[in-house]
């Protein structure tokens, strides 16, 4: 398998599996994982990364394994202007390390904006700052899958 667009995932995704959501941060990767039928997304775990890439991996396939995922969605952190600034790139280098270790259709999803838009979200919501740091990971995989998984069924992919 190799990067999908967006809208050939699903043809290569395996049949009756999910999706995870994946938000990768510089010492996190927040995680989340679609339903069976590709319909909503649960914000799962944060996994911590550390300065070796094996260890993040194993736990990311690990969850694979358990929720019976057969693809993932990556966010990515593109510019405002629509640009691949160094965050991106970082989160292409993750995907690309990540197949190297298990082949499986990944595609990227615009996240620009996200983690600020569960942020404002959760301080409506009155989280305090403590819930919110532990959340905010997870919840911006959930909200990057989400986004996806709408426009799945928009008709759009």
């Amino acid at each position: 398998m190799t990067i999908c667009k967006p809208q050939e995932l699903l043809k290569a995704l395996p049949a009756g599996s999910r999706l995870l959501g994946l938000d990768v941060g510089a010492r996190t990767v927040g995680v989340a994982v679609s339903d069976i039928n590709l319909t909503i997304a649960t914000a799962r775990t944060v996994v911590p990364r550390g300065r070796k890439f094996q260890p993040t991996a194993d736990a990311l396939l690990d969850l694979m394994d358990e929720t019976a995922a057969g693809g993932a969605i990556i966010g990515l952190p593109l510019d405002l202007s629509g640009r691949t600034g160094p965050r991106a790139q970082a989160s292409k280098a993750f995907a690309y390390n990540l197949m190297a270790i298990r082949e499986m259709p990944i595609a990227f999803w615009d996240e620009r904006l996200s983690t600020n838009a569960v942020n404002r979200a959760m301080l409506e919501a009155d989280m305090s700052r403590a819930k919110r740091d532990a959340n905010i990971d997870k919840a911006a995989a959930a909200f990057i899958l989400q986004g996806f998984l709408d426009h799945l069924h928009d008709g759009q992919a």
